[in-house]
């Protein structure tokens, strides 16, 4: 059996969309018995809708760059913890208190505050009926388990400064991961190969090939271990860490049916 995991946002939903190719690659890849899913720093919640609406049956989902491990219903499996007072400390920052908002990832639903304008948290919940419960920063150590903390910011040299400095200043707690405009925070040792490794433990799968795709810097942990690919659209840089770029998905996944 073979595991494809493929990042979301920049390579299987692309130019605001997920091609035919790729829904028909994903369709012939499951119909061999491979298993497929999705590896991306969203919640599930902002995920499962948009996976449906493109007609896309996956197997699971890892979510917030390894924070909430998924079976194909959305039920969890597993899920990380950042300490509370960790956050309460972080939002304190210069660079975190100009970021976009606040969204705090439970493993049902997104806990929300300091939305400013640029931000697309609300946008994107209204848009695919995914659930936000606002909140304020007082709220914050009365907060249930929570696995990630996001940032969003106008550029992304802004991200990457702001995940440099979180990562000096509480690296020994958590880990950030610049990904273009955004910043997702989570438990230190948590990454997208992390979560793969998890899933497949959990699963049952030890004996199975992995086939990783992604784009971006937070999805070097799992491209690197994994010799993972890219799309044809990814920076130099990411391009220089795989074993080969592809059209989409759909053509990673059939060169390697």
């Amino acid at each position: 059996m073979k595991i494809a995991a493929s990042d979301y946002d920049g390579t299987l939903f692309r130019n605001e969309e997920i091609s035919v190719a790729d829904v028909e690659g994903i369709r012939r890849w499951r119909a061999e018995g491979n298993k497929f899913g999705v590896v991306t720093g969203r919640d599930y919640g902002m995920l499962a809708p948009q996976l449906r609406h493109y007609g896309i049956a996956s197997d699971f989902a890892i979510c917030n760059n390894g924070g909430l491990i998924c079976r194909a219903d959305g039920t969890p499996l597993w899920q990380g913890r950042i300490p509370l007072e960790t956050l309460a400390e972080i939002v304190r920052e210069p660079g975190v208190r100009r970021s976009f908002h606040f969204a705090f990832s439970a493993a049902d639903c997104t806990y929300l505050y300091h939305e400013e304008e640029g931000s697309w948290i609300t946008r994107e919940a209204r848009e695919w009926d995914f659930r936000i419960v606002p909140m304020e920063e007082k709220d914050i150590l009365h907060l249930p388990q929570i696995h990630q903390f996001s940032l969003g910011y106008p550029e992304a040299a802004e991200a990457d400064a702001v995940s440099r400095n979180i990562n000096e200043r509480y690296g020994a707690v958590v880990r950030a991961y610049p990904n273009r405009c955004s910043v997702d925070i989570v438990p230190k040792g948590i990454s997208k190969r992390q979560g793969i490794e998890k899933l497949v433990d959990l699963m049952g799968w030890e004996d199975s090939e992995i086939y990783a795709i992604g784009d971006e810097t937070n999805d070097l942990p799992m491209l690197e271990a994994f010799l993972g690919f890219t799309v044809d659209t990814a920076r130099e840089a990411i391009k220089a860490k795989v074993r080969n770029a592809y059209a989409g998905v759909g053509a990673m996944l059939a060169a390697n049916i």
